[in-house]
């Protein structure tokens, strides 16, 4: 066997008309990976073919121009699909090229990965890959065997062989990352002029229990954070080298230790690091945190995203969201007080949803009142909680429509077609709403708000739902605001 040298990681071109619409996303965890191989004397590529847009005639040339030893990609439910046709696409070029998949699916999903695409992967990475693939190409070119590498998936006499998983890495600050090897130019924030976006993350997991998610079982509830210091200072690398102005914090719960965000808010504000923030927490993080909002607002927290989920008790209970219905209107509400741009989402299509429910969720979404609202189809992840509730459901089995986008379950008293138009109708009356409500706004959530309804209404998935007329009314409101044409009435 040759030595095993250079290592391309492809994020795989995957796309759902959702996140894409607001910006250009790297993936931060191959810029992870890419230090972590970098450091261990390999030579990786990080090549983003989903921000690209390449189809995979392209990303084949690629390929072939590049000559890897190694072709690493990475899975989500809906993203599996296509990471696939990636790791196949290697093979054919050359058979001798190993291929490696992770991340979410693949850490749950190896069995049916590897008993209908054995030909295509040769091993699967479990949970965290930075240890994980320097220690299997390190084995491997030592001459060693893949058993004695820990947190790994293989084939072997046609049977899945799972090798004991390895634990978490402890210390995040430790971690090499591979900021070099981005393509800065091409991320930006849609909302905000001359922006260099970069995707960061300053711990990892997840304490929480929600039903519906993966990231629980994923982080097997454990949550590590990197140090203050270390994060800001990240912020300013970031600002001064490669002149990034926006940042989303990948994390789902940053906020986790009080003690340790505050001083990470302090820090922001001491060294005015001026970079704008994008992130999402918990309802109860910000309702513990109502005396420190002003710090937020400070330490340019700019956008604020908590999970809502449902507007019932009942749902939230099923959805072990552990909040209360009245919790999230007040943490939207103290968002919105200091001006900062509230998002949330709506999980619809459970079994139980009819018409009417999802039209009165929505009603209810304008009580709570945040900036933003997206009103998601449940996607039942088969590693889930929920997913056995839902199973005799599931009426579509294309991972690809597994997207938060598509209806894939039916509800006893709604066609999918059904569910799909209600999710349309919804986001098309919550922001005709918004948009009726301009003059209620501070300046600058309402410049925000029309650039944001432009860019859902124009490039994204939600651009079918939103053609039309627009009422007399609000034709009048842009006009005020210096925007001619109405929204709604542009053809996509």
């Amino acid at each position: 066997m040759n030595e095993i040298k250079k290592v391309m990681l492809i994020t795989p071109p995957y796309h759902a008309g959702v996140v894409e619409s607001a910006g250009v996303w790297l993936n931060v965890g191959f810029v992870y990976i890419a230090g972590s191989l970098r450091a261990a004397g390999y030579d990786p590529i990080y090549y983003d073919a989903m921000s690209h847009w390449h189809k995979l005639e392209t990303i084949g040339k690629r390929i072939e121009a590049e000559k890897p030893d190694v072709v690493a990609t990475t899975a989500f439910t809906a993203g599996i699909v296509d990471a696939l046709k990636v790791l196949k696409l290697a093979k054919e070029i050359n058979p001798k090229i190993m291929t490696v998949i992770g991340n979410v699916h693949p850490t749950f999903c190896y069995e049916e990965l590897f008993r209908d695409h054995a030909d295509t992967i040769d091993y699967i990475v479990r949970g965290e890959g930075e240890e994980t693939l320097v220690d299997l190409l390190d084995t491997l070119n030592s001459g060693g065997a893949a058993s004695e590498v820990k947190s790994i998936v293989y084939l072997e006499n046609g049977k899945p062989v799972v090798t004991p998983s390895r634990g978490y890495i402890k210390d995040l600050d430790a971690l090499p990352l591979a900021w070099d090897l981005v393509d800065w130019p091409i991320y930006t924030y849609r909302t905000m002029e001359n922006s260099r976006l970069a995707i960061v993350s300053s711990s990892r997991g997840c304490s929480q229990q929600c039903s519906f998610c993966s990231q629980q079982l994923f982080w097997q509830r454990n949550w590590r954070g990197r140090s203050p210091e270390n994060f800001v200072g990240e912020l300013e690398y970031l600002r001064d080298t490669y002149g990034v102005n926006v940042v989303m914090i990948s994390d789902e719960t940053p906020t986790l230790e009080r003690e340790r965000w505050e001083k990470i808010l302090d820090l922001l504000i001491e060294r005015n690091v001026g970079t704008k923030i994008l992130m999402e927490t918990r309802v109860d993080d910000i309702l513990r945190d109502e005396d420190i909002m002003w710090k937020y607002q400070k330490a340019n927290i700019d956008h604020i995203y908590v999970g809502v989920e449902a507007t019932t008790q009942e749902a939230l209970d099923i959805f072990k969201k552990d909040i209360k219905v009245e919790q999230s209107k007040k943490a939207l509400d103290l968002i919105n007080k200091y001006n900062i741009v509230s998002e949330t989402s709506f999980v619809l299509g459970m079994p139980d949803d009819t018409v009417e429910k999802i039209r009165n969720t929505v009603e209810l979404a304008k009580f709570y009142n945040p900036d933003l609202a997206f009103f998601l189809a449940i996607a039942p992840w088969p590693y889930s909680e929920i997913y056995p509730l839902l199973k005799p459901y599931v009426a579509v089995f294309d991972y690809s429509k597994y997207n938060l986008v598509e209806p894939v379950v039916k509800p006893k008293e709604m066609t999918l077609d059904e569910v799909r138009n209600e999710l349309g109708l919804a986001s098309k009356n919550f922001y005709m709403d918004k948009l009726m409500n301009l003059d209620k706004m501070s300046p600058e959530k309402r410049e925000f708000m029309i650039k944001v309804t432009k860019i859902i209404a124009n490039n994204s998935y939600l651009k079918e739902h939103m053609k039309g007329e627009m009422p007399e009314a609000m034709k009048k409101i842009f006009s005020r605001y210096g925007f001619e044409e109405p929204v709604a009435s542009k053809e996509a």
